[in-house]
């Protein structure tokens, strides 16, 4: 009968660890780059399946033909808030695959601001016009060893261009696709 019992005891201790649910990490920061920027972060814990990704770096652009001297090149600050739905954490622990530094498939409102602060560029006096843009984002994240990481996301949104600012006579509006592939360094 001990034994009988010190079984079932062993195996509903076992069931009430596995049942306990994944999680994100409560705060995650890192650096990530990709083809045309840089970019720092920290994603800090809401729920157990929903992050808060604040993010600063550096978007840039390329463009050049025949109407240039050269092929121009710039860099512009942009400031991200996006919050993300980690939704698959619990069939990936499940499947012993690693979730940590929030490895997983997400949904995510990327919400990223363009401020006319300064440019940085290989032609002399570019500004930019400053806007706003709204993403629904789907998007993945996975684990490269201990410290790395890569990210990729698909999106399409809505972007509103401050044009008045800059001496136009309307603000401007339109899509807004948000294509990234990052690899990354997790601190």
């Amino acid at each position: 009968m001990k034994k009988t019992f010190l079984t079932l005891a062993l195996i509903s201790l076992t069931l009430t660890v596995k049942s306990q649910n994944a999680s994100v990490e409560k705060s995650v920061f890192g650096i990530q780059t990709g083809f045309l920027g840089i970019w720092g972060h920290n994603e800090t814990k809401l729920t157990n399946q929903i992050a808060l990704r604040s993010e600063i770096g550096f978007d840039s652009g390329i463009w050049g033909g025949d109407f240039y001297d050269k092929t121009g090149f710039l860099m512009t600050p942009v400031i991200t808030a996006e919050p993300r739905w980690y939704y698959n954490l619990n069939k990936r622990e499940s499947k012993s695959k690693r979730i940590d530094g929030n490895s997983g498939n997400f949904i995510s409102l990327k919400t990223s601001y363009h401020p006319d602060w300064f440019v940085i560029s290989n032609y002399d006096n570019i500004n930019i016009i400053s806007d706003i843009s709204i993403i629904p984002t789907w998007g993945i994240r996975r684990n490269i060893g201990k410290h790395f990481n890569y990210e990729t996301g698909i999106g399409i949104g809505y972007r509103y261009i401050f044009a008045k600012q800059a001496g136009y006579l309307e603000n401007e509006s339109e899509a807004a696709l948000n294509l990234h592939l990052r690899i990354g360094y997790r601190f």
